[in-house]
């Protein structure tokens, strides 16, 4: 995926998402050469607290601006030796699972899933 700068910290940026509101506060964890303004390119990495498979509802990240708190959309693969889960929220994460009664194997491509997420949401430039 991919937005612009909108602002940055030493360790962080706040990425605005094109054809969205959204302004995402996620960390940093290597050296990004991007200012302010510039287009960058990568995935977004979510430590998934318990994931519910829900019946109803749209593809929305909590909240709009800000660091990402709550996540919900479409299950579109998965990694499950690696415990992570593919989520399509408007915006796609890479999600990782923390409750260890879940398994990325409980999950089928499609499923409409809802969860928090662990602060620090990590941005991981694409090179």
């Amino acid at each position: 995926m991919s937005g612009r700068v909108a602002e940055r910290g030493e360790n962080w940026i706040l990425l605005r998402i094109p054809g969205t509101s959204y302004r995402l506060r996620l960390v940093v964890e290597v050296d990004l050469e991007a200012a302010v303004g510039d287009k960058v390119t990568g995935t977004l990495h979510a430590a998934a607290r318990r994931i519910d498979v829900i019946s109803a509802g749209g593809r929305y990240v909590e909240p709009v601006s800000g660091r990402p708190r709550r996540l919900q959309g479409r299950v579109v693969g998965g990694h499950v030796a690696g415990g992570l889960l593919f989520v399509n929220t408007g915006v796609p994460f890479v999600c990782g699972l923390t409750d260890a009664r879940q398994a990325v194997s409980d999950f089928e491509i499609g499923q409409l899933v809802s969860f928090d997420v662990e602060a620090g949401t990590v941005f991981k430039p694409s090179r």
